[in-house]
């Protein structure tokens, strides 16, 4: 291969590979805003969660790891990746759920349980977070 098929190789794959390095990366935020719902009573609640913290929502211990949202610059999106646990009185604690949840795509990954369902509604930031309790 010549020296100039290589440099036109190295330019038009330059140009293709431009579009993913110029986009922007995502910004971690310290509180995920999750909705739960108790499909029994029909009662929704909106519960905010420091990342890192333990929230309870009926049977459910809620822990946010991650929660990411696009720049300004870029479509709308929050995405928390979650660890569910169900602890039943008398019973150990097991896993419910444990992936990434995306705000615009609730149905994506969402939990499969006869009683509770959490989706996640946006990822903020510096704002103290409140851990509700029903």
């Amino acid at each position: 291969m010549s020296p100039a098929t290589a440099a036109l190789r190295a330019g038009l794959l330059s140009l293709l590979l431009l579009p993913l390095a110029a986009r922007a990366e995502e910004i971690p935020m310290p509180v995920a805003v999750l909705q739960a719902l108790d499909k029994t009573t029909a009662k929704t609640m909106t519960l905010e969660a420091a990342v890192g913290d333990t929230v309870r929502f009926g049977t459910f211990q809620i822990i946010v790891r991650v929660c990411t949202r696009r720049p300004p610059e870029e479509p709308p999106e929050s995405a928390a990746f979650l660890d569910v646990w169900e602890a039943q009185p008398g019973e150990p604690a097991q896993s419910v759920f444990r992936g990434w949840m995306f705000a615009s795509s609730p149905a994506l990954s969402a939990i499969e349980h006869p009683v509770y369902d959490v989706w996640v509604l946006e990822c903020r930031g510096a704002t103290a977070a409140t851990r509700t309790r029903p």
